[in-house]
């Protein structure tokens, strides 16, 4: 249901801003969506399972939280990490 670690630090390679960025929006929410989306996985042969299905919604408020505060502050950065992630908004 985690991610490894391997798949963190390509992740962090590949949306950080500025060499050694682990805390950026952009970094953040790419970490969020694969954990998201591991649980949406999880959740595919485990439905009755409402425990973590509370952690995803805490994974995906979270999530919203940090898209909404890049929204505000830079727009255009905010686009290009929804198109480069694939999300609807």
């Amino acid at each position: 249901m985690s991610i490894t670690a391997e798949r963190k630090q390509t992740l962090i390679k590949e949306y950080a801003t500025k060499e050694n960025d682990t805390g950026s929006p952009e970094v953040q929410v790419a970490i969020l969506s694969e954990r998201i989306s591991n649980l949406t996985e999880h959740f595919k042969s485990h439905a009755k399972d409402n425990h973590s299905r509370r952690g995803l919604l805490k994974l995906v408020s979270q999530r919203r939280s940090l898209l909404d505060h890049l929204k505000k502050t830079d727009g255009a950065r905010y686009q290009s990490l929804i198109g480069r992630l694939g999300l609807r908004r």
